[in-house]
């Protein structure tokens, strides 16, 4: 596969993995939590700080459990002042890099420095994704074809599900060689797009039909063939029916996935054997009367720029100005959510600017009475004023006096369509019905083909709030040993969740509580069993206390029931690692010897 060179690559290729974790610290007075609650990193999140350190940070607790990522980076037009000053080890790029002025047109070398602030901040989001997860990544022309050369190489060209363009303004711009009207969403999804096809879900619609013959508990399903067009390698494999016939793929496709895949398919129930359990293998799908998204998202279904900044200036009505450029419209970012999220996804935004990230999920939320979570990441000044104070104000309600509209229907009018115009009629009056309370009227219009109900209603006070409760957090200290000796320290929970994702690679939620964590255990997997032998003191880190002894390792053995081998940490050991690894214990002193138990 061809890949795309720039200047720096070869220093920021792996620099992803040489960026120190850092303690995510509670900022309380800057947080919002659920009335009678406390900030805690459980919650929906605003991390303010650099985007690389605070992806790093997440990946303890989210490493693979990041269902969408949707972010709008600067699109290196020379006109917005962004600076690249990673701290990559190298002596050469520090001298290249060792004035940190704003990137304007007048730099030869801003490409590259696009591309070396990129690269390893798309390494750390591909980590944090879930197997099915999705990343929607916004650009005008200026980086959009060397974007894609990164995201081919991280993700596999294979896994580009496509890439839209979506109307951005719709005024035109006298001012230019051509007026531009678009900018370019790339979507790409960690798995095989025709595997992440079976989860997406589509765009609402009228009138499609499914039945439960199983019994299924999570409701009336449809079934696709589990097919695709092509051929692909990985796709290729026998699959046995319950009846025991041995399937190819039907002549000149393949599997509609991976074996790996259709094998956690099979594990969830999502597989439906016809003919009694002796057809081909189809997939159960519970997207129901909806319509497959397009390539070209309009204003007039998503929003435009200067609608956005014109919302943005509402919530913030008590400002003459606010200087930020073009914001993305909530609407745009929730299809994206809508598409790529269930019920109870994370999402997560690392170049949160004004905030509408958080704005959409609180959205989708109120739409359908989901949970889902999001986090923001914003290493500008105003992470506070600006980003986390738009959040602030959409969740408990902002002042406001005009009219507000809300769309509630959209569907264009094919001619199949009004052939069941009764239907569409009939639900349109049960929009009516279900929603009439909360409006003034309920306003009914054909533009362009597309039939759009909505509903206005005059405020003269306050907006309602989306109830979007948040901790707003900062990066603490690096997790290195000159931060712990210089009094940086960790709290134990946070030393404990990075000690083992660095150590097993597996994310740690939760601490075991109480008896379980006796003599330390922080948690387990197959092989291993892991402890943590710490206190956040710098005395006693540097007393003989802080050492694994005998009496220690006798405990943990005591509650090792399952035979498995112990990783210990710990500042130090008065025991040899032979007579440790005699007694099945391998000893990893904080922080560095982590990295050493990796291949194992």
């Amino acid at each position: 596969m061809p890949t795309l060179e720039f200047k720096g690559k070869s220093f920021v290729y792996t620099h992803h993995l040489s960026v120190p974790f850092r303690e995510l610290v509670i900022d309380a007075k800057k947080s919002l939590p659920a009335r009678g609650q406390k900030p805690s990193l459980e919650d929906n999140l605003i991390i303010h700080g650099d985007s690389i350190h605070a992806l790093k940070a997440l990946l303890p607790v989210y490493a693979g459990k990041v269902d969408c990522v949707f972010i709008d980076p600067p699109y290196n037009t020379g006109n917005e002042g962004w600076c690249y000053k990673d701290d990559v080890r190298s002596p050469l790029m520090r001298e290249w890099v060792k004035k940190a002025a704003p990137v304007d047109k007048e730099d030869l070398e801003r490409h590259d420095k696009w591309l070396c602030m990129f690269y390893p901040r798309v390494r750390l989001l591909y980590e944090l994704l879930s197997e099915t997860g999705a990343l929607w990544m916004t650009l005008d022309d200026n980086e959009v074809h060397r974007a894609r050369g990164v995201l081919d190489e991280v993700f596999g060209e294979e896994c580009c599900v496509g890439q839209l363009a979506w109307q951005k303004r719709t005024s035109r711009e006298n001012r230019t060689t051509l007026s531009p009207s678009f900018d370019h969403i790339l979507l790409y999804s960690k798995c095989l797009p025709d595997t992440w096809k079976l989860f997406r879900n589509l765009l609402d619609a009228e009138g499609e039909t499914t039945s439960n013959p199983d019994n299924d508990s999570r409701g009336p399903w449809k079934s696709i063939p589990f097919s695709a067009q092509g051929y692909r390698k990985a796709q290729d494999y026998k699959i046995v029916t319950p009846t025991g016939k041995v399937l190819q793929p039907p002549k000149g496709r393949c599997w509609g996935a991976t074996e790996p895949e259709f094998k956690k398919l099979l594990a969830d129930k999502r597989i439906y054997w016809p003919k009694e359990g002796d057809g081909r293998p189809r997939v159960k799908s519970w997207d129901t009367n909806g319509l497959v998204p397009e390539t070209l998202w309009m204003a007039s279904e998503v929003g435009d720029t200067e609608a956005s900044k014109k919302e943005l200036m509402e919530i913030f009505s008590d400002r003459e100005a606010l200087d930020f450029h073009a914001p993305k419209p909530p609407a745009l970012v929730q299809r994206a959510i809508g598409i790529s999220t269930k019920a109870d996804s994370v999402v997560l935004d690392s170049f949160a600017g004004t905030g509408t990230t958080a704005h959409a999920v609180m959205l989708a939320n109120k739409k359908d009475g989901g949970r889902r979570k999001f986090i923001l990441v914003e290493m500008e000044d105003y992470a506070d004023s600006l980003t986390a104070e738009r959040v602030r104000r959409v969740s408990k309600g902002y002042s406001f006096k005009g009219k507000k509209t809300e769309e509630l229907f959209r569907e264009s009018l094919t001619y199949r369509r009004l052939e069941n115009s009764d239907k569409l009629l009939d639900h349109i009056h049960s929009i009516e019905n279900l929603e009439g309370h909360r409006f003034d009227s309920i306003e009914k219009k054909v533009a362009a083909g597309v039939l759009i109900v909505s509903g206005e209603k005059l405020v003269t006070e306050k907006v309602d709030g989306l109830n979007g409760p948040f901790t707003f957090a900062t990066l603490g200290p690096e997790m290195t040993l000159d931060k712990l000796l210089a009094g940086g320290l960790p709290t134990f929970e946070a030393l404990a969740k990075y000690v083992f994702f660095t150590a097993t690679g597996r994310t740690l939620s939760e601490l075991p509580k109480a008896k379980a964590a006796a003599a330390g255990f922080i948690g387990e997997t197959d092989l291993y069993r892991v402890h943590l032998f710490y206190k956040p003191e710098k005395k006693w880190l540097q007393s003989n206390d802080a050492a694994l002894a005998e009496k220690l390792v006798d405990e943990m053995l005591a509650t090792n029931t399952d035979k498995k081998k112990l990783l210990v940490f710990a500042a130090a050991k008065f025991m040899s690692q032979r007579e440790l690894s005699q007694r099945g214990v391998d000893f990893c002193q904080l922080p560095y010897a982590i990295h050493r138990i990796l291949g194992d």
